[in-house]
């Protein structure tokens, strides 16, 4: 199995920037699609950014302008600029990827792989 690790988390100032960096156990030509989710307490998961093979990208409304999906040339680590922070961002932050190309709108079941999450706090 492939294996995925968040990390960059912790706390941040509103108006501030933190970088998210998800690192793969294997590359996986296989893996089009690299993803990062939120998830608020009492909040579904909330698909926010996503970025294909070729380096197309998809972002949610709610962090459009501001976040940044980027990957590395194996696909073995992909990244999430996170830009003018407000504090509706405080959520855990997973990473995943997918044998398929990223379709918007296609949800948590797109991915086939999943990390365990990184806690993201954005202070006033």
């Amino acid at each position: 199995a492939v294996h995925l690790t968040e990390s960059g988390g912790g706390s941040g100032q509103a108006g501030g920037s933190l970088r998210l960096s998800c690192t793969a156990s294997e590359t996986r030509a296989r893996n089009f699609c690299m993803a990062w989710f939120r998830q608020a307490p009492g909040k579904e998961r909330e698909e926010i950014a996503s970025i294909d093979a070729d380096g197309k990208t998809i972002y949610a409304d709610s962090v459009k302008g501001r976040f940044t999906i980027s990957k590395g040339n194996n696909r073995d680590i992909f990244y999430l600029q996170m830009n003018a922070l407000k504090s509706e961002d405080t959520a855990m932050y997973y990473c995943a990827v997918s044998h398929k190309y990223c379709q918007e709108g296609a949800g948590q079941e797109l991915y086939n792989y999943w990390g365990q999450g990184t806690q993201v706090t954005v202070s006033s």
